[in-house]
């Protein structure tokens, strides 16, 4: 029997993003909860595991409030939801019209001062073309918050993917979307709804920090807060998961709640060799 319903469309990322669940899928519904309120989702990424539960069906009758502290990735979900034609119109030319030179100048363009006030629909277009076009699709900001991964050396990158964005909006119109930090989710879920959070992974090493999501790092501090959240959400009476690296500073945060550890494929490194197996943790209680 299929895991999907049979009249639920297949709904899965538009977007590429380090870090991202898809791989882990089995692996961490194995450990989901399989009855639950409302779902929420504050660090929300490509947002692997809430397309995964809307094709399951599992969010039939629910509301599910996703969120992110990037803005530009929450517009571009936004335009998903309400304009997906027109959207995918737009990346269809980014698509008849890549190379080089067009990636690099659509690149600059946040570094203008009046980059906020394009229209959204042409923001988000920009977003999901760089995302399909860029080094291992791999979202990096510099220090003052400008976009600064290179080009990738791809073929024929899938710009405009029409069947995976149409599926994605419709998987996506009871959904609430909101550009928020993750600590304003205390103030929408309730007892026996499902928070799972997948922050900035702590580093596993000094020299691997990949925490430029965007320009504020998520170390110790962030780590920390973001525990304070996990413990008030617990007394509230959720069910809370949270995924992160395989570090003694982690496992040390959490020690007095349940520990799992799954393995995921590393695959920001531009040497094949730093592509192996590696374990991460996922922590509920």
């Amino acid at each position: 029997m299929s895991k999907f319903k049979n009249n639920q469309p297949q709904a899965k990322p538009f977007l590429k993003w380090a870090g991202g669940k898809r791989g882990l899928i089995k692996q961490l519904f194995a450990k989901f909860p399989t009855e639950f309120n409302n779902y929420h989702e504050p660090f929300l990424g490509g947002g692997a595991v809430f397309f995964e539960l809307y094709s399951r069906g599992m969010l039939e009758g629910k509301k599910a409030y996703l969120s992110d502290i990037n803005s530009e990735l929450i517009n571009t979900y936004q335009i998903v939801k309400n304009n997906p034609e027109k959207l995918i119109t737009e990346l269809v030319h980014y698509k008849n019209n890549h190379d080089k030179e067009l990636y690099y100048k659509t690149r600059e363009l946040d570094r203008s001062n009046n980059f906020k006030t394009l229209p959204k629909l042409e923001r988000a277009a920009r977003f999901i073309y760089l995302n399909k076009t860029c080094f291992n699709g791999l979202y990096r900001v510099n220090s003052k918050g400008y976009f600064n991964t290179p080009i990738g050396s791809y073929k024929n990158p899938n710009i405009a993917d029409k069947e995976v964005i149409l599926n994605a909006s419709e998987a996506l119109q009871s959904a609430i979307i909101s550009n928020q930090t993750f600590d304003k989710t205390l103030n929408d879920a309730n007892q026996n709804d499902f928070v799972y959070l997948d922050p900035p992974y702590y580093p596993l090493t000094e020299t691997t920090s990949f925490t430029a999501y965007d320009k504020n790092v998520f170390l110790d501090e962030k780590q920390k807060q973001l525990f304070n959240m996990f413990q008030k959400l617990h007394q509230k009476k959720c069910i809370v998961m949270k995924s992160n690296s395989d570090t003694d500073f982690i496992k040390d945060l959490y020690q007095g709640y349940v520990i799992d550890f799954v393995q995921a494929n590393r695959f920001i490194n531009s040497k094949g060799n730093g592509r192996s197996k590696i374990n991460e943790v996922l922590i509920r209680c």
